[in-house]
């Protein structure tokens, strides 16, 4: 039998070739197993036969062994005797057109993201925040939006949130009760956030979400895959990520409904980190991005242990299912085990839940959707070989693909968005570059850093021929960010504030009848 077909992925055989079906390929999936029972060789196998049909995938790599799939695999007797097992013809080794990304810039193309497209809903996740700190959080969201500040990175929100604290009686009137306790609990959340290297993600250029969307020349389609192992340290940084991702996909991509192979998988390792004291709120938002991404042309596959970890709500949205084998010994590793059984549809050849304690590396029971979108009878499959590299590529090798990316040097450097930035940028490594903070370029005006007028001695006189600037819309840009006020703007304006009400007073004493 072939590798694949025009119309599905061969994952394997079991009394018959199973093959994932293209048309559903974009009704989800999961994928579960205990440690080292084959769950990264199945999401490689799949990625393998999304991007031969074209369909660019996104893969979060957590042990490192998925960057594999950007080496053409060599011959191995356990690998070639699987092949002969399965019936595979023509077995062949081959390379996939590869991306590597990472957040924090070391191991791949940087990946950032504005503070203000994160919303303060996964912010407040991402910073462990309680109900009451996440409303000062997002007081501060709605002051930056109706005046105009940016939100582009952790400095820009530093300083609104000072800004929110300076001026807590008058917004607690406007918007709600302000609590310093609260202002002060979020200024030490994003220290913390600091000590994470969350700040290397927040910035600008923001990730443009056709990068994940290419093709090779050849046609197949380009597998990105974030490098998440140390990404792994900070799991609250790893799952926003994951959910903004998400989210930006379902905001962009237009709707396309059912299509005969999707136009994007995504396929996330770790996923009940997810789900993991998830706020209600962010539950029904993950629940609604699963159930209607479908209709964006983009699948999403989840890859965890145990089948449990997905909340029962998620897990119905996933159609296309890939069970290895678990170890039951206490009673929740044996209620997992029960209800990974149920969610299949019986096999009356043999007993599911006893097969799932019985399965070896690299066996799985397999359930795809079929005919007009029903799950197949449960079948106990041998998983097919991949055609890449089995464990992770070298140093050496990793940066020569990085070199050869087709968006090599597109995200490297930071655009400083803000004048509290210094008009200094960041190169992929999180070191500053440019300009380091220096007072005879710019004044400070209270805790905000504003340029010196023209005409200082550092700063020519602009001239007549000089080209001037675009005006900037308002309201919120591309990436969810804020068209911009300068902070001395709104120093000015508080202080012009403040001063009328000190005049008032004065007035007032000055006036009053002895």
């Amino acid at each position: 039998m072939s590798e694949d077909t025009e119309t599905g992925i061969f994952v394997g055989k079991s009394v018959k070739p199973e093959y994932l079906n293209f048309k559903f390929a974009n009704r989800h999936g999961l994928i579960t197993g205990a440690t080292g029972t084959g769950k990264t060789v199945t999401l490689q196998i799949l990625a393998e036969g999304f991007s031969r049909a074209g369909v660019p995938v996104f893969a979060a790599d957590i042990k490192g062994d998925l960057s594999g799939i950007a080496a053409a695999g060599e011959p191995k007797p356990f690998l070639e005797k699987r092949a002969t097992e399965i019936d595979l013809d023509n077995y062949t080794f081959e390379a996939f057109p590869t991306i590597f990304w990472d957040l924090f810039g070391e191991q791949g193309t940087p990946i950032r993201a504005s503070i203000g497209s994160l919303g303060p809903m996964l912010l407040a996740r991402l910073m462990e925040l309680n109900e009451t700190q996440e409303g000062v959080l997002t007081i501060a969201f709605r002051l930056a939006s109706d005046e105009n500040l940016p939100l582009n990175d952790l400095s820009d929100l530093r300083s609104v949130i000072a800004l929110v604290s300076e001026r807590a009686q008058e917004l607690s009137q406007q918007y709600g009760n302000v609590s310093k306790t609260s202002v002060g609990a979020i200024q030490r959340r994003l220290l913390v956030l600091d000590e994470q290297k969350a700040e290397l993600f927040f910035g600008k250029p923001e990730l443009d979400i056709d990068d994940f969307m290419r093709k090779a020349d050849d046609g197949r389609g380009y597998v990105s895959v974030l490098a998440a192992d140390k990404l792994m340290s900070t799991p609250r940084l790893y799952s926003t990520f994951l959910l903004w991702l998400m989210t930006e996909l379902f905001n962009r991509l237009p709707e396309v409904g059912d299509v005969e192979k999707p136009k994007l998988v995504f396929f996330f390792d770790e996923a009940h980190l997810l789900f993991n004291e998830a706020p209600k709120a962010l539950l029904e938002r993950i629940e609604q991005v699963t159930r209607l991404i479908r209709s964006k042309g983009v699948g999403v596959y989840y890859i965890t242990q145990n089948p449990l970890d997905v909340p029962d709500r998620v897990s119905s949205q996933l159609g296309n299912r890939v069970q290895h084998g678990l170890r039951a010994f206490s009673p929740r590793e044996q209620k997992a085990v029960r209800a990974a059984a149920e969610t299949f549809r019986a096999n009356p050849a043999f007993n599911a839940e006893k097969a799932i304690l019985e399965l070896g590396t690299g066996e799985a029971l397999v359930s795809f959707l079929e005919g007009k979108g029903e799950p197949s009878i449960v079948q106990r499959t041998l998983i097919r070989p991949p055609s890449s590299q089995l464990g992770p590529v070298t140093p050496e090798e990793r940066k020569a693909v990085i070199e050869a990316s087709p968006v090599a040097g597109k995200y490297d450097e930071e655009e400083s968005a803000a004048p509290s930035n210094g008009g200094r940028t960041r190169s992929a490594n999180g070191a500053r570059s440019g300009k380091a903070r220096n007072d005879d370029d710019y004044e400070w005006a209270g805790e905000f850093r504003i340029p010196k007028k023209p005409g200082s001695p550092d700063e020519p006189l602009p001239r007549e021929d000089d080209p001037q600037p675009e005006p900037q819309p308002k309201g919120r840009g591309r990436g969810g960010g804020y068209s911009r006020q300068t902070y001395g703007e709104a120093f000015g304006k508080s202080l012009l504030r403040s001063l009328g009400s000190a005049a008032g007073r004065i007035l007032e004493r000055v006036l009053r009848p002895k």
